[in-house]
């Protein structure tokens, strides 16, 4: 018993010096990715402003070819027409003209001058939104570490033959749900937001385009149409990718078939949907794995396998339901992928399809050959006392 005390009394020190180290080192990484962060919005600002200067210096230097026109013709005129003009006359035209067309001079190498350093700063933001991106992921792997250790912190001892089995399945939820929110996280940013940004600068353009040309100021408004379109399209698709709508209202077919009929356009994949029983009328947390199940497998396909067809099976006995989604592909070797993480479901996504199957108490398999493609198939029980999904 003493040993035993002791070596709790050891392990919760050894616990609680890690977790204090990986805690001080969460703050340093977050204060880079706060510095890296701003880096990023400083740099964008800088380009707004910069874009703004180059649209104005673009109207001026349409302005001052129009006058550089006009001046060089009225030379050009007094110039054929020297007896009609004095000699004062003629200096005057040369003169407007020579300064015309040193300001048009000026003026393209100050425009050559911006775009240099927008192309620069462009650059820069490229390459801090790399070392931004890299700091996330830290920060996103020491806060899966913390938080899966000061949860586990107060019985680690006393439960671990259950952290044995278990610390996989946690430490992926988590990975999870980081990744969920970083993508998302960079969705908006690159989507929406950026396309909030151009719709400020296109408004600003028009605003000064009213006056001085109203064709185009029209034409870029129905440029600013489009982007908000586009825009509203995106926030639509993010939305759809969180959670459809469709799902709660229409149930799981119409909205696997919605979700196949545009993963078919965008990728030129046919797919072939096919049921059998009743499907919709299954507890909501079942329509909802099978959903995101069927969602990571088409994404699969798309990204490995390529394939031209793929079929996917729904079918609802008194007791079970089942599903298989299948690929005519190059498939992958599973024997080479047990060698490399130990398990089948380590790579292309699968840990998750698995994950998913294993808390509603069903059974999982996938088979996969260069000949054959690859077939994921699972059976998940129609029962009571499934446990929920998160």
């Amino acid at each position: 018993m003493v040993n035993k005390h002791f070596s709790i009394k050891r392990l919760n020190e050894i616990l609680e010096a890690t977790i204090n180290t990986i805690m001080k080192s969460k703050d340093e990484v977050f204060e880079i990715v706060t510095y890296s962060r701003e880096e990023c919005k400083r740099i964008e600002e800088e380009l707004k402003s910069l874009q703004l200067k180059i649209n104005e210096t673009i109207n001026q230097i349409e302005r001052l070819e129009e006058y550089n026109r006009r001046c060089r013709k009225e030379l050009s005129n007094k110039s054929k027409n020297f007896h009609m003009y004095t000699e004062e006359d003629i200096k005057e035209a040369y003169d407007l003209a020579n300064e015309a067309r040193i300001s048009l001079l000026l003026k393209r190498e100050e425009e050559r001058n911006l775009l240099e350093r927008r192309n620069e700063l462009e650059l820069r933001l490229r390459n801090a939104a790399e070392v931004l991106k890299r700091a996330e992921n830290l920060n996103k792997q020491i806060s899966v570490a913390t938080e899966y250790l000061m949860g586990n912190a107060e019985n680690i001892v006393e439960t671990v033959d259950e952290l044995s089995k278990k610390h996989f399945l946690g430490i992926k939820i988590i990975e999870a749900q980081e990744d969920e929110r970083l993508r998302l996280a960079r969705d908006i940013h690159d989507g929406p937001a950026q396309s909030l940004a151009n719709v400020i600068v296109k408004t600003e353009l028009c605003e000064r385009l009213i006056e001085l040309d109203k064709e185009r100021a029209k034409k870029e408004l129905n440029n600013l149409k489009d982007v908000i379109r586009l825009t509203l399209k995106d926030v639509r698709k993010i939305i759809y990718d969180l959670r459809p709508m469709s799902l709660d209202d229409l149930g799981l077919i119409p909205t696997l078939e919605r979700y196949i009929s545009i993963f078919q356009e965008d990728t030129g994949i046919k797919v072939n949907l096919r049921t059998y029983g009743l499907i919709n009328n299954i507890q909501s947390t079942i329509q909802i794995a099978l959903f995101r199940i069927t969602q990571e497998a088409l994404s699969n396909i798309r990204k490995h396998s390529k394939a031209t067809t793929a079929t996917i099976i729904i079918e609802r006995s008194l007791k079970r339901i089942n599903l298989v989604v299948s690929d005519d592909g190059i498939g992958f070797n599973i024997e080479e992928l047990k060698k490399r993480n130990n398990t089948i479901t380590s790579g292309f996504g699968l840990i998750n399809m698995k994950e998913r199957v294993e808390l509603l108490n069903g059974s999982f398999n996938i088979t996969s050959s260069s000949r054959t493609g690859t077939k994921i198939s699972l059976s998940i029980p129609l029962s009571e006392g499934i446990k929920n999904e998160k």
